[in-house]
């Protein structure tokens, strides 16, 4: 009975039953099932974030690949706005040229037939200056005998070139 009293004696068969009662339930196999569920819980929690973090490499890939897409489209249209635009402000030049080829067309034109009308007024006055001159030398030196004979011959003249 000195044995029961020798506490390192107790201490060793409590411990040994101790472990008896957890392998008669069981406990170790318990244990080692959970600790089986929660790495293959774990496993597959590292199988869905690797399979994430493939997804959203391949979401990044395919938004850099857009992006760069986006930006040779948004090259483009600058581009073509200003190459528009510059068509645009040649089409606006050569306008111009043809309003300002227009007006002095038209000015030249006006220019010349002010010129005209003024030569055909000065040939009128002229005309007249020269027929009231001749008008004045006739009568001067005309008898009434001479108008009348000048006045049937050219009556005489008027109507053969009518008939």
């Amino acid at each position: 009975m000195q044995l029961l009293y020798n506490t390192d004696f107790v201490v060793t068969i409590g411990f040994v039953i101790f472990i008896g009662i957890l392998l008669y339930y069981r406990v170790p196999g318990m244990i080692t099932s959970r600790l089986d569920a929660r790495g293959n819980q774990i496993r597959r929690d590292l199988d869905e974030a690797r399979a994430l973090r493939e997804e959203a490499q391949a979401l990044l890939a395919q938004y850099e690949r857009r992006q760069k897409e986006v930006k040779g489209q948004a090259e483009d249209i600058v581009k073509a706005a200003r190459a528009e635009a510059e068509k645009a402000a040649e089409a606006g030049k050569a306008d111009i040229r043809r309003s300002v080829d227009r007006r002095l067309r038209t000015a030249t034109e006006q220019i010349a037939a002010a010129e005209a009308a003024a030569i055909r007024e000065i040939r009128d006055r002229a005309a007249a200056v020269a027929v009231a001159a001749a008008s004045e030398v006739i009568r001067g030196r005309m008898s009434d005998a001479d108008a009348a004979s000048l006045v049937d011959a050219s009556i005489a003249e008027v109507g053969e070139r009518l008939h």
